[in-house]
């Protein structure tokens, strides 16, 4: 990494605290594989950053980071397998006082067959006590086809099961059960620099399947306003017919981010 590459990134410190939050949930990392894979068997890397302060009549901090990598090696039949690796944390205080904490890590595989079917597999883990998860972890397997890719539009879909590990801060019993997960992703690229898109994903505990699942979904908007640097403005819902004790069925977020890539 040269020095002109350092010191971009880290003048994306200072424009990033325009934004409160960078931390967006994926539901293909969530509930599938999802190796976010450059079309380059290189090793490819970005980090976000993002940073804001408020003082006088409210003191707010929001801190957030996120790294992630990804590489294609050739895997059966000489066809594609991409692996891709993402962790992040987010932190606010509102007062002086912390109100959300929040890490995650996620490792995918894909493995590409013909006519454009894949098989996947995936470990994902969740840390928020603020949620009453000290702990939460996926690990699954499955498959997908792409429906359309014809350069402008990309409609994918994923069907697979997982294990769930579910643990709690509070004292809550904790749970281990096995879940059917379904994902399905549209992209809609608008000319060489932007596009929008929405993710759907799913999960079903096969023991309660009709009141224990879990829905998430994210609509988006991305484009580039430099080589390297974008800028990512995305809305999300969650909903949890089961939450955790204590906790609302539905959650909503709104994110403008700006990253880096090299």
């Amino acid at each position: 990494m040269n020095i002109n590459k350092l010191l971009t990134a880290a003048s994306l410190l200072t424009l990033s605290s325009l934004y409160a939050d960078v931390k967006i949930s994926d539901p293909e990392a969530t509930y599938a594989a999802a190796p976010k894979i450059e079309a380059s068997k290189e090793l490819q890397q970005h980090i976000d950053l993002g940073f804001a302060n408020t003082t006088g009549n409210t003191e707010t901090l929001n801190l957030n980071a996120k790294y992630g990598m990804s590489f294609i090696t050739t895997g059966y039949e000489g066809r594609d397998l991409k692996t891709s690796f993402d962790a992040s944390a987010y932190i606010t205080e509102n007062s002086g006082v912390r109100d959300n904490e929040e890490y995650k890590a996620y490792l995918g595989l894909e493995q590409s067959f013909a006519n454009e079917w894949l098989g996947y597999g995936f470990v994902s883990w969740l840390r928020n006590t603020f949620r009453n998860y000290d702990s939460k972890t996926l690990i699954g397997a499955g498959i997908g086809k792409k429906l359309i890719d014809d350069g402008t539009q990309l409609l994918k879909v994923k069907l697979g099961g997982a294990y769930n590990i579910e643990e709690f801060s509070d004292g809550q019993p904790n749970r281990e059960f096995g879940s059917v997960t379904e994902y399905m992703e549209y992209r809609y690229k608008f000319n060489a620099v932007s596009e929008g898109y929405v993710k759907l994903g799913a999960m079903q505990n096969v023991e309660n399947f009709s009141e224990d699942y879990e829905l998430m979904a994210v609509a988006g908007f991305n484009f580039a306003v430099a080589e390297r640097i974008t800028l990512t403005l995305e809305g999300e819902v969650d909903y949890d017919n089961l939450p955790a004790v204590g906790f609302k069925k539905t959650d909503t977020k709104t994110i403008a981010r700006v990253g880096y890539h090299f």
